[in-house]
């Protein structure tokens, strides 16, 4: 159990770790009211304008992936943090004062997506990689673990409080209250102790973004483990990850619930998640083959999840469905920065975020589609596709090893 919490040991980690649970908290609060807000009071239930959201929200880290590449890996990381987190809290009051005013549009939700589409382009390779400078890369599986244990944790809080302050309140409120909860995290990046960071190699000159972006591809193109799993990521993050989609559509047109439910049947895949992510904490190294088993279980689970008669077993897939996806994304974020040189990492991991937010949304209007023109339950089957295909890539990239092993002995 040590090993397994082993970074809380150290002090900057801790404080930011705090003040990242209760931001995550209130994250998870917006994510649950802004979809139910799209889906009960902005349209007639479709799945389709969810995927929209979700393609305008995560779509930009692939646009704007040359750019924040080469920022990632040239600012000071904590400033870089303040700043991005600031902007997501001033988001998060505006479109929750259009709400509570009785003037918002799904067109104005679409704008204020995109915008926190494009902050979040910038935030997130940097507070990945801002991780390797709390606690080194000794440590870095674990905290990257611990990370997604606290953010899945806050998951399993902040949906069901959502569902009932969805009820009693409405949705304006509740995106408010994530604004406010930026406050934490701002003070935990405030508080610490700026002499005991680790900080990592920064490239020399500035340069042509496009240009630091290129050198990044071209890493990542002579280093196979790291294209096997990221073309991994690519088949599960953009058809399998689209989790607001699954479960709203099922929740609302198969089994006919209100939030409650709704926010219900979100902590029930949070709870799957902690699991995925505490094992992974445990684990020294990552492999690909975790990569490939986790990945054949995601498609296990989510077509359990498809058939499943009712919301209560519905329920027990979807915990199923997030151990094997939280142990596929981190055990493939922990992979791909120790197999990185230091200097390279917020490049490669810019192109990791572009690949594993980016590319979601598209293939959420796709999934979104096939939910609204055929059921939910075929949206799962596209989900359970993504999984086995990626496994089949995995598999295929280990007998060819073996075959060029062998051929030169």
């Amino acid at each position: 159990m040590t090993r397994t919490f082993r970074s809380l040991g150290r002090r900057n980690y801790r404080v930011w770790a705090a003040g990242s649970f209760v931001s995550n908290i209130g994250t998870w609060m917006q994510r649950i009211a802004q979809d139910w807000l799209v889906l009960t009071q902005l349209t007639h239930n479709s799945g389709t304008a969810v995927g929209v959201v979700m393609a305008l929200q995560f779509g930009p880290p692939i646009v704007l992936m040359p750019v924040v590449g080469a920022v990632a890996d040239r600012v000071d990381r904590r400033k870089m943090l303040l700043a991005t987190q600031s902007a997501m809290a001033a988001t998060a009051l505006g479109l929750g004062l259009l709400v509570l005013t009785g003037l918002v549009t799904l067109w104005q939700v679409y704008v204020f997506a995109g915008l926190m589409g494009c902050i979040s382009a910038f935030d997130a390779p940097v507070r990945q990689t801002f991780v390797a400078e709390l606690v080194g890369d000794d440590d870095l599986p674990n905290a990257i673990a611990l990370n997604s244990t606290l953010f899945n944790s806050a998951q399993l809080i902040g949906p069901a409080i959502a569902g009932v302050l969805i009820a009693v309140l409405g949705t304006g409120w509740l995106f408010i209250i994530n604004g406010l909860s930026f406050v934490a995290v701002l003070t935990s990046l405030l508080k610490m102790r700026v002499g005991e960071l680790r900080r990592l190699p920064k490239t020399g000159k500035p340069g042509k973004p496009g240009v630091a972006m290129a050198d990044g591809l071209r890493y990542v193109r002579h280093k196979p483990d790291l294209v096997i799993a990221l073309a991994m990521l690519f088949l599960v993050g953009t058809y399998g990850v689209n989790f607001p989609i699954f479960i709203s559509t099922m929740s609302v047109t198969i089994f006919h619930g209100g939030p409650h439910q709704y926010g219900a049947l979100s902590s029930a895949m949070a709870v799957g998640s902690v699991l995925g992510a505490l094992l992974a904490a445990g684990r020294e190294q990552p492999r690909l083959t975790i990569l490939a088993a986790s990945a054949f279980g995601f498609g296990v689970m989510c077509t359990l999840a498809a058939v499943m008669p009712n919301v209560w077993l519905f329920g027990l897939a979807l915990v199923g469905m997030g151990t094997m996806a939280q142990t596929f994304t981190t055990s493939t974020n922990s992979l791909v920065q120790l197999r990185t040189e230091p200097a390279m990492r917020g490049r490669v991991m810019a192109i990791y975020m572009a690949i594993f937010l980016g590319c979601t949304p598209l293939g959420a209007p796709l999934v979104g589609w096939v939910a609204d023109g055929f059921s939910p339950r075929w949206a799962l089957g596209v989900g359970a596709a993504s999984g086995f295909v990626a496994s089949i890539v995995a598999f295929a990239y280990h007998r060819y090893r073996i075959g060029k092993v062998r051929a030169q002995r």
